[in-house]
């Protein structure tokens, strides 16, 4: 009975935690305990302890006496996050080529197998999906007991921004997805390497290729700024 309840909380979180990455639950939208509990076959505790994980890991914010909801996409969480991201991704990226272990860049190249394979025949959440994994390893790799939540979090919002930019409506944005992919293939080689600062600059570049879009779904009136090597950002 143990290993069943095992079984059903890891099903529990990773069909939750997949339908919030890929937007079948949307922002803000309230989490039926009951219903998931009935659902998965949990009782209260496996059921809230699930529920604690997830929240922790930015999915989902937890209210007194009102119950669970899916994390908000508001206008200042996103506008957060456009600043935000660039400096944690560069860092993350910088230590992982000072920290990667041999059995972690196995991980990231199958990562980027997995993510080539989602564009040439994959469905946008399987793109979403494969790319959230691809740089959860590089976090993983970091090895930060301080910068691996901020990642996480930041992570599940670029996955659910991710969703509108995996769905190609133009050839640039076809070019885009290609050039992330080759992107990808340069940050394992520095990574691998142990080149810090090609890793840093990378995850610089990396980000700037979806930022004229990221931008518009934020902040349709833009935002003047400047980010350098380091991460650094400069508002108007």
């Amino acid at each position: 009975m143990k290993d069943d309840a095992k079984t059903r909380k890891k099903r529990l979180y990773e069909t939750l935690r997949r339908d919030i990455l890929t937007m079948v639950r949307a922002p803000g939208s309230d989490l039926d305990e009951v219903t998931l509990a009935e659902t998965f076959g949990l009782s209260r505790t496996p059921l809230r302890e699930v529920l604690q994980q997830l929240a922790g890991e930015g999915y989902i914010t937890s209210r007194e006496n009102r119950g669970s909801r899916v994390s908000e996409l508001s206008h200042q969480t996103l506008r957060d996050f456009f600043l935000t991201a660039p400096m944690i991704y560069s860092a993350v990226s910088r230590l992982a080529a000072q920290n990667a272990r041999p059995q972690q860049l196995v991980a990231l190249k199958q990562a980027q197998t997995d993510f080539r394979k989602a564009l040439k025949s994959g469905t946008v959440e399987e793109r979403t999906l494969a790319n959230n994994r691809f740089h959860e390893i590089i976090g993983e790799m970091a090895h930060s007991i301080y910068l691996m939540p901020s990642l996480q979090r930041l992570l599940v919002d670029h996955a659910r921004i991710g969703m509108t930019f995996n769905r190609p409506v133009n050839d640039r944005m076809a070019a885009n997805l290609a050039t992330a992919s080759r992107q990808h293939d340069a940050l394992i080689a520095a990574i691998e390497g142990g080149d810090e600062e090609a890793a840093a600059a990378l995850a610089i570049d990396h980000w700037n290729l979806s930022r004229d879009q990221i931008e518009m779904f934020v902040m349709p009136q833009g935002l003047d700024m400047q980010i350098d090597t380091t991460g650094a950002v400069k508002t108007a």
